[in-house]
């Protein structure tokens, strides 16, 4: 049995001494973010209460939830957009159109791809606006 050891070593010896050790194994892939985790963020729980607070047609609420989103750093493009998005339709539909127009550059900014819907784009009190600013 020891000679089957000494043997055994001196394999593992060899192969490390020459580079022909076994692979390291390939990195663990990080789990996949659930919605539980995204609502320990305070950024993304502030969207989510924005969004909630729109819906419901609760504008200066939302507009205050959507503004502490951003300020609290929203990681994803996508969602730095949406809050903008809603911000210029909430800006624009107080007639406050610099704002509105100044939401809209931000939403292109925060996701290159960003782009309302045909029925969005038509809407009589933002429409006019969006198009003085999308390409």
């Amino acid at each position: 049995m020891n000679r089957w050891l000494a043997r055994a070593a001196g394999l593992v010896l060899l192969a490390w001494l020459t580079g022909c050790a076994a692979p390291a194994p390939p990195p663990a892939a990080a789990a996949p973010l659930g919605l539980t985790d995204l609502m320990e963020r305070p950024a993304e729980r502030a969207l989510l209460e924005g969004l909630r607070a729109y819906d419901d047609g609760q504008y200066t609420q939302a507009e205050a939830a959507l503004r502490k989103a951003l300020a609290n750093g929203l990681r994803s493009g996508r969602d730095q957009a949406s809050a903008h998005k809603l911000l210029a339709f909430i800006t624009c539909t107080s007639e406050r159109l610099a704002e509105c127009e100044a939401a809209f550059r931000a939403a292109r900014a925060a996701d290159p791809s960003f782009a309302l819907t045909r029925p969005e784009a038509g809407h009589p009190l933002w429409g006019l606006v969006y198009r003085q600013v999308a390409p």
